[in-house]
């Protein structure tokens, strides 16, 4: 195995810039973000306001992934077909 000698890497003033800015962005969508799930749990819309009661936070699941359960019947003969002897 060869081994290489260490590399020297210069940090330059326009790399110091371009991290400044992609830290600003940032910190500007967490803030965006924040606003928005802010304003959804003060309307009761917002998964928080949801967790708390689970029948609407199952009925909102079924419903985005398209489920329906249809009632099951409580007699023997849907239960096991029509066998009469």
């Amino acid at each position: 195995m060869l081994r290489r000698k260490p590399m020297y890497l210069e940090l330059k003033l326009d790399d110091i810039e371009e991290i400044e800015s992609i830290q600003k962005d940032l910190e500007t969508h967490k803030k965006q973000k924040e606003d928005v799930e802010g304003v959804g749990t003060s309307d009761g819309e917002g998964a928080t306001g949801l967790s708390r009661d689970p029948k609407s936070w199952e009925q909102m699941i079924k419903d985005r992934i398209g489920y329906k359960p249809q009632p099951k019947p409580n007699n023997r003969i849907s239960q096991f077909g029509n066998f009469e002897c």
